[in-house]
């Protein structure tokens, strides 16, 4: 799966579950959960010292039925090891021109967390494929995003945090091109995450433009 593929799925999905989990049965859970929902797209967050295995276990249990990658990757090591394990993706919280070369060479979608319109613009200059507005969107809310698209209106932006319920179309009417969701789809009960998939999907296709 090319670069450019990869790319265009975590568009057309337009959500990414944040998953932090201990076990590779509560990541199947959950990846089952969100692609009954219509959620195809997980992102695996290194804070967990096991997302390797779980980024492993996925690939191989769902196949081309999910796409999963990593998040919260610091470093070109890491960025590897992501890689190696199956990750289809690289998603940070910060800028880093290593990763940003180690993810072209392997042809990995990376989406670096920025915080000022200076790192984002040098972000896509290194080939990122989306900008992560972070932690910024969670104290301006959806807004900033057509803020940051007044000057430059085919930057691709991830956003990260800050999605409910209540306000979800609000990010597609404002032309986010795939939010970040942490708790909506990983907490609770394999039912409850499906049905929040389900509604975040339907907000997506009823309000992006």
């Amino acid at each position: 799966m090319y670069k450019v593929e990869i790319t265009d799925r975590i568009y057309r999905t337009g959500i990414m579950a944040i998953v932090r989990v201990e076990t590779n049965e509560r990541a199947e859970e959950i990846a089952t959960a969100c692609i009954n929902g219509g959620v195809d797209v997980l992102e695996i967050s290194f804070t967990n010292n096991n997302a390797s295995q779980v980024i492993a276990y996925l690939d191989k249990t769902f196949g081309d039925n999910i796409l999963v990658g990593a998040g919260t990757v610091l470093d070109s090591q890491t960025a590897r090891i992501a890689i190696l394990a199956g990750a289809k993706f690289i998603i940070a919280p910060t800028f880093n021109r290593e990763v940003a070369v180690m993810c072209n060479r392997y042809q990995i979608p990376y989406a670096p967390g920025c915080s000022t319109y200076s790192e984002m613009v040098e972000a896509l200059e290194y080939g990122a494929a989306f900008v992560k507005v972070f932690p910024v969107a969670n104290y301006f809310g959806p807004g900033f995003v057509s803020v940051l698209k007044t000057p430059l209106p085919n930057m691709p932006i991830l956003s990260s945090g800050g999605v409910t319920k209540d306000n979800v179309h609000e990010w597609f009417v404002h032309q986010v091109d795939c939010i970040g969701v942490g708790s909506l789809l990983t907490k609770g009960s394999k039912e409850e995450i499906e049905e929040n998939a389900r509604f975040l999907c339907q907000a997506r296709d009823q309000y992006r433009k």
